[in-house]
């Protein structure tokens, strides 16, 4: 699988779980409607099945998806929820993606 699709698969599977997290977070804490629950755990699954559609094992795909997760979660919070990540928050997203790069898409023998 190409770095660019797999790193999209990666993108969309974080939107997805980011996304329906966030629905029953609203939902839950923000008085919303049940309809936001019902629809976020609906993405919620679709996050689990996106997630599938990568060609590595289980257990490399789910550690490198934690790395991108980080970012996109401190990218959420900033454009969605108005926080602003400090130098340290940067930082520590920076080790964490590149970390999560190189377990899945460092060559093995």
């Amino acid at each position: 699988m190409s770095i660019i699709k797999s790193l999209s698969l990666f993108v969309l599977a974080g939107l997805c779980e980011i996304g329906g997290g966030y629905l029953i977070w609203l939902w839950l804490k923000s008085d919303k409607p049940v309809w936001y629950g019902i629809i976020g755990g609906l993405v919620l699954v679709l996050y689990g099945v996106v997630a599938t559609w990568q060609t590595a094992n289980f257990g490399r795909v789910y550690a490198t998806y934690g790395g991108i997760f980080i970012v996109m979660a401190l990218l959420w919070a900033w454009k969605v929820d108005g926080f602003k990540p400090d130098k340290y928050d940067i930082i520590g997203a920076a080790i964490a993606l590149i970390g999560a790069c190189i377990i899945i898409y460092m060559p093995r023998r």
